[in-house]
């Protein structure tokens, strides 16, 4: 098919979604919508006591996402292409790992009202990495607040991730393992998950990057 007009990039904390989605937006001519994690209160707060903060920075991450999805959704139109480094559907994730009892329900109610008002993206590209390789580029990237991330916090996140996406149905989704490939590092690799965006069909497509094989 032809390159789609609105592609998200996904998955865990780490794994190259900001880096992947700037690249594409280049390279296919389209604008880059990233998300504004940093702009979130509550998010060092959560950190250093998830049990205290996670209802106030879930709910936080929610309404942001649903006001940059909105401009998005009205400026769609007049767009050559839009390549974001979030799906807006993910929350759910965050907020099933984070959040429980009266908090998630409330959650829940929220979301789907937000989200019935929302575009839905033409292509996902999930990209998963094992959970060293993910604790590994955290480290590198260095921010203060992720320093207090556990391990567990991040396996428990790659789970999370696989389970969501094993039933996602919403577009069409490409899946791609990038535990052993850097996109920003090496343009071959990069080049040819382009090519494989451009050929790619509608349902789910595995990708093994060239530098997997």
């Amino acid at each position: 098919m032809a390159v789609p007009g609105y592609i998200a990039v996904e998955g865990p904390i780490g794994v190259g979604k900001t880096s992947l989605a700037c690249l594409l937006a280049a390279e296919l001519g389209a604008r880059a919508v990233l998300e504004p994690i940093e702009e979130n209160p509550f998010l060092r707060r959560f950190y250093e006591q998830p049990g205290v903060w996670s209802f106030q920075t879930q709910l936080s991450f929610l309404l942001s996402r649903y006001r940059q999805q909105s401009v998005l959704c009205q400026s769609q139109s007049a767009e050559a292409g839009i390549v974001a480094d979030y799906l807006f559907a993910k929350d759910q994730i965050f907020a099933q790992l984070n959040l429980e009892g009266e908090e998630l329900a409330l959650y829940r109610q929220i979301y789907q009202l937000l989200d019935s008002r929302l575009p839905k993206p033409d292509l996902v590209v999930y990209l998963e990495a094992r959970p060293e390789i993910l604790i590994e580029r955290l480290r590198r990237r260095d921010r203060d607040y992720e320093r207090r991330i556990s391990r567990d916090y991040i396996e428990a996140l790659a789970v999370a991730y696989r389970k969501f996406f094993f039933d996602y149905r919403e577009t069409s989704l490409l899946v791609a393992d990038v535990s052993e490939v850097d996109f920003v590092e090496n343009r071959e690799d990069f080049l040819d998950l382009v090519r494989e965006i451009r050929s790619m069909g509608k349902g789910v497509q595995h990708y093994i990057p060239l530098g997997s094989r």
